[in-house]
């Protein structure tokens, strides 16, 4: 059978992590991924190699979003094929540190409300950790956690990004009526 190999950096101060307690996360994600995880933690590197592709693929995804700020159990819902991953760059869109700053309080919000309700009606996680936005949920509501964040970070109201969010919730219950 063929081995497949992932090579991928995570921030240093991710590593821990991603290890775990006396490395029970590591273990935990080699064993429901079927994969063989080393971490270079003085450098970041991670490597992963297995005989499946799709769990070798999950294992990256999982792993990435670990490296982007998301609690191992949250990523860990990436292992069911109904959940998605996604991860918005601020990068591109910061011209200066300030403007990095404005965007990811725009999606955090006071006291994280804007965060959370988009989470509650996304039935999605949001993270938000140095130049990057993540988004883990049903594949059904990513794009539109995706779309929302695209909407305040392009300058929308908070009003007019949660009633577009009320409003689709309300589209795709009556699509699951009929």
């Amino acid at each position: 059978m063929t081995e497949y190999k992932y090579d991928l950096k995570i921030p240093k101060e991710r590593v821990a992590v991603l290890i775990g307690t006396k490395g029970e996360s590591k273990k935990h994600l080699e064993s429901e991924t079927k994969t063989k995880i080393e971490v270079d933690s003085k450098e970041g590197d991670v490597s992963i190699s297995g005989e499946d592709g799709l769990k070798l693929y999950a294992a990256r995804e999982l792993i990435t979003a670990i490296g982007r700020g998301f609690n191992p159990k949250i990523a860990l819902k990436l292992l069911n094929v109904d959940y998605s991953f996604e991860l918005i760059n601020l990068g591109d869109l910061a011209r200066s540190k300030n403007d990095l700053i404005r965007l990811k309080g725009r999606v955090i919000g006071q006291e994280g409300k804007s965060r959370k309700i988009i989470e509650e009606l996304t039935n999605c996680e949001l993270c938000v950790y140095g130049k990057t936005i993540g988004i883990i949920g049903p594949v059904e509501f990513t794009p539109l956690a995706r779309r929302a964040i695209d909407m305040l970070l392009g300058g929308s109201t908070h009003a007019g990004v949660f009633k577009y969010l009320e409003k689709q919730r309300r589209n795709m219950n009556i699509q699951k009526i009929n």
